[in-house]
């Protein structure tokens, strides 16, 4: 949400927090278990909130999951109605979030270049002479 004003900043942590309780605690499709919120950008005007969510499982788990929130959309957006006070309710759009996917392919590429994975071993050499004063 770089460059995002204070205000939708705000809307966007607000619909964050209402949206991660309905997806804990009111969805109960079956669909939707084992999908956590990772973020919501909103749009300027705040009509559109994009929700990006990581789902546990495979691509066929993570379009079921979408399905799911696709279809409960309408309750959701009820919900964040009810719940925030604002002239238009955003309509919401689910998108899986790659952010995690993409750390993953980053660190692999650095552990192929020999970048990776020194700061671990660094930290486990100086647990191991914190180790030695011990005894």
């Amino acid at each position: 949400m770089a460059g995002a004003s204070p205000r939708t900043a705000r809307v966007a942590s607000i619909l964050r927090e209402v949206l991660a309780d309905q997806l804990a605690r009111g969805i109960k499709d079956p669909r939707v278990l084992g999908v956590t919120l990772v973020d919501v950008e909103v749009t300027g005007d705040l009509r559109e909130a994009r929700v990006f969510v990581s789902v546990a499982g495979d691509e066929r788990a993570e379009r079921a999951a979408l399905e799911g929130l696709r279809s409960a959309s309408g309750y959701l957006r009820r919900i964040v109605g009810e719940q925030v006070s604002m002239r238009v309710t955003p309509s919401l759009s689910f998108r899986i979030d790659r952010s995690f996917e993409a750390g993953a392919r980053i660190d692999a590429a650095l552990a192929r270049l020999g970048l990776g994975g020194e700061a671990p071993a660094a930290a486990a050499e100086v647990a191991d002479e914190g180790d030695d004063d011990d005894v």
